[in-house]
């Protein structure tokens, strides 16, 4: 089947922003309050994704503090008073723009003399399989392009990486004392999702199909990196409801295409997935966004659940 590279267009703004402090070491909830007495770096993360990148690098140098509660749908955050208070207080906020409006206006209006938006850290892209797409294609029409840019970058350990770099950066120049250690656990960081890459790329080379489906419009950059096609029943918000029509050309892909699984994500219902599933005869699995860690997350940390992820992909695309 002839792959087409999903990338509609780009917009890079590179490298780290160089500013000023903070952060904590063990992850505390934002309704724990930080504790300005323990001569860390104090840090407030925006999501899991970035509290991992800041305890990973700054480990017992910092104090992690993040906005969104594990279970709870980032996108969907709204950033309560005590919260807004906490964040004044912070040396450092880490966030990722336009993924949580509440976050950035929140941050926006803040005095904090930190603030790294990782989405500056990478290039971010528009992924054409938000609303038509490939599916699209099979019905004799082109879909929709989708709005606005993708900020799930994490799930591409390359950009991934690339942030991370950043965030290293950003920690050296905001704690010179400790800034040495900041680029050893950096660079430390950067080896295992450099290898975590090489897994996804040797593990997806070969496999029977290259067309998955997901509930959620979050693997535009995993599939853009290892060759992939994925096709989202709801588009960029993982909450709304697809039409009629997107659903037939769904199910007409799959068929075509020899689509096995639709795929659903920990913190949504899977309703919508397992009825497409049962209207097409598919199977369903859980292909996991990782915006937030939970007793239902296949995996302890980032890695564990991208490495199931990995596995999920391989017996749904049939691996060889």
């Amino acid at each position: 089947m002839n792959v087409r590279r999903r990338l509609l267009s780009g917009t890079a703004v590179a490298a780290a922003t160089a500013l000023g402090l903070g952060l904590l070491s063990a992850c505390t909830s934002a309704s724990t309050a930080a504790d300005g007495t323990s001569g860390k770096l104090d840090v407030v993360a925006s999501f899991y994704p970035l509290q991992f990148l800041a305890e990973r690098i700054g480990a017992n140098h910092v104090a992690v503090t993040t906005l969104t509660e594990p279970g709870q749908e980032p996108h969907d955050l709204e950033i309560s008073a005590k919260q807004t208070a906490q964040l004044q207080e912070s040396d450092v906020a880490l966030y990722l723009k336009n993924l949580q409006p509440s976050v950035d206006e929140a941050i926006g209006q803040s005095e904090i003399g930190t603030k790294i938006d990782a989405a500056t850290l990478t290039s971010l892209e528009k992924h054409g399989n938000e609303v038509g797409g490939h599916a699209a294609e099979h019905d004799g029409h082109e879909g929709e392009e989708g709005s606005g840019e993708d900020p799930h970058i994490w799930l591409d350990p390359v950009k991934y990486a690339e942030v991370a770099e950043g965030v290293g950066k950003a920690f050296e120049k905001a704690d010179p004392d400790n800034a040495a250690d900041y680029k050893k656990n950096t660079a430390a960081l950067v080896k295992q999702l450099d290898a975590l890459g090489t897994q996804f790329e040797d593990g997806l080379k070969n496999t029977r199909t290259k067309v998955f489906i997901t509930t959620h419009a979050a693997f535009g950059y995993l599939a853009e990196r290892y060759g992939l096609t994925e096709e989202a029943i709801n588009g960029l918000d993982p909450e709304s409801e697809p039409s009629a029509g997107r659903v037939k050309d769904l199910e007409k892909m799959a068929k075509a295409d020899g689509v096995s699984t639709v795929f659903y994500e920990t913190l949504v219902s899977d309703k919508t997935a397992k009825t497409i599933a049962a209207d097409a005869n598919l199977k369903t699995d859980v292909l996991d966004p990782i915006e937030g860690i939970t007793e239902k997350s296949r995996g302890d940390d980032y890695f564990q659940v991208m490495e199931s992820n990995l596995k999920a992909l391989q017996s749904a695309l049939g691996a060889k």
